[in-house]
């Protein structure tokens, strides 16, 4: 069973396991098949997805014409989205802004360029937390594919658990990918939602040191 954060008539949220392909694969039923299962329906729009690797808060609409309407939210900005994220190499710098356009590299991955003519947009805070590793609280200000992935390894931290970007043999000890959508923030029809997930896999995301820190960082919107 997913685990559901949310329902009404128009929308659902849930919080997406890790390791599960969002969209279905060869005969692997994606998140979006296994949801609408789940509550019974045909079909359940997507509005914006989760790589693999991430687990956390995703919105599924319950008609296109809903989907349509947070698709048009999340082009315009008017969701916020905050995400956690788990390293063991220390960043080039603790905090800030990583901007630059994204370049398709080999076998399906992502780089950065030193142009700027679209850029990704990815603010980010950090702390320590056991020896080794590093704690971020990201917010993309853009929607690209990989965008955190990439944006982390450009600054020397690539995430804990991620084969594509980090060293793959190290990656592969790690229990997951550690990335989590942690929180959404928006106004629909005239009301305001605010929704918080923390991660419920992975043991460096359940230590004492980081159950900690999410006590801190539990209003991700006001420190942005």
């Amino acid at each position: 069973m997913i685990n559901i954060i949310f329902e009404n008539t128009d929308f659902v949220v849930f919080d997406k396991p890790a390791g599960l392909n969002f969209h279905s694969e060869g005969n692997e039923a994606g998140f979006v098949v296994l949801a609408s299962q789940q509550l019974g329906l045909k079909q359940l729009y997507s509005v914006h997805r989760l790589d693999k690797i991430t687990s956390g808060l995703i919105i599924l609409a319950k008609s296109s014409q809903i989907a349509s309407e947070f698709a048009k939210m999340f082009e315009k900005k008017e969701i916020q989205k905050y995400y956690l994220a788990l390293s063991l190499r220390k960043p080039k710098k603790k905090q800030g802004w990583i901007k630059a356009d994204m370049a398709s590299a080999r076998r399906g991955s992502y780089m950065l360029s030193k142009t700027k003519d679209n850029p990704a947009i990815t603010q980010f805070i950090s702390c320590a937390l056991r020896v080794g590793e590093r704690f971020f609280l990201i917010k993309p200000h853009t929607g690209k594919t990989h965008q955190i992935r990439v944006a982390l390894k450009s600054i020397g931290s690539p995430i804990a658990g991620d084969i594509r970007y980090a060293n793959a043999d190290d990656a592969k000890k790690e229990e997951r990918g550690y990335l989590h959508a942690y929180a959404l923030s928006f106004t629909y029809d005239a009301k305001e939602y605010e929704f918080i997930c923390k991660p419920s896999c992975g043991e460096r995301f359940l230590s004492t040191e980081s159950k900690a820190q999410l006590q801190t960082w539990s209003q991700p919107w006001e420190l942005f």
